[in-house]
C-alpha cells in the first residue's frame, strides 16, 4: 500500500540570486500532523508565486523511488524535502499518475493530479550550482520530476498516512507524458 513517508514544509527562506531574491525550496520533514488547505500545507510558503504554488500547484509530491535514483546518481543522501517537495511518498509513482487522478491521503484529504513539476534555475542552484551543470535538463530528461496536485478536500496529513488512488482518468496523459510532450 502506498503511504506518506514525510510531510515537509519550509524550514527557512534562503537568499537566492534569482529575480525574487529569496527561495523557499529548503523544505524539511516535520513530525506533527499538518493542515492542508486550498493553497497547500500550513506553515509552507512559495517565494516565487508567479511560477510555484496557487490552487493548481498547491502540493508537490515526490516519490521515494525517484529520490533513491538521484541518491545513486549524485552519490549523496537526499532527505525528504530536498527536492522542495511537500510530500515524500512510497508505493505510488507520481510521474505515472494521470492528470485528473484523485488521491485520498489519510482520512480526509483528497488531492487531484494537475501536472509535472518544471525544474528551474533556482532548483539547479539549490542542487549545487556549477557543480551540477546541466541539472535542469538532466532532471527533466530523467522524467523523475514528481507531480503537482490541487486540493479537492481539506484536512490534515502526517507521515505514515495511506495514499489511495480513489479515481483515475484512464484516457488522460500521465504526468510524464505532459512533461516530455
Amino acid at each position: 500500500m502506498a503511504s506518506i513517508l514525510a510531510v515537509c514544509v519550509v524550514h527557512a527562506l534562503r537568499p537566492d540570486p534569482g529575480p525574487v531574491g529569496v527561495t523557499a525550496i529548503d523544505k524539511r520533514a516535520v513530525s506533527r500532523p499538518v493542515r492542508v488547505g486550498p493553497y497547500g500545507l500550513r506553515a509552507d510558503v512559495q517565494a516565487d508565486r508567479k511560477y510555484h504554488g496557487g490552487p493548481d500547484q498547491a502540493v508537490y509530491v515526490y516519490g521515494q523511488d525517484d529520490a533513491a535514483y538521484w541518491e545513486a546518481e549524485l552519490g549523496r543522501e537526499l532527505p525528504p524535502g530536498w527536492f522542495g517537495e511537500n510530500l515524500r511518498i512510497e508505493g505510488l509513482d507520481p510521474n505515472a499518475a494521470r492528470i485528473g487522478d484523485r488521491w485520498r491521503l489519510g482520512d480526509d484529504v483528497v488531492l487531484e493530479v494537475t501536472g509535472p513539476r518544471t525544474p528551474c534555475a533556482t532548483f539547479a542552484r539549490w542542487v549545487g550550482g556549477d557543480d551540477e551543470r546541466g541539472w535542469v535538463r538532466r532532471f527533466r530528461d530523467a522524467a523523475r520530476v514528481g507531480a503537482y496536485l490541487r486540493v479537492v478536500h481539506r484536512g490534515s496529513v502526517r507521515a505514515g498516512d495511506p495514499v489511495v488512488v480513489e479515481h483515475t482518468v484512464p484516457e488522460a496523459p500521465t504526468v510524464r507524458d505532459v512533461l516530455l510532450g
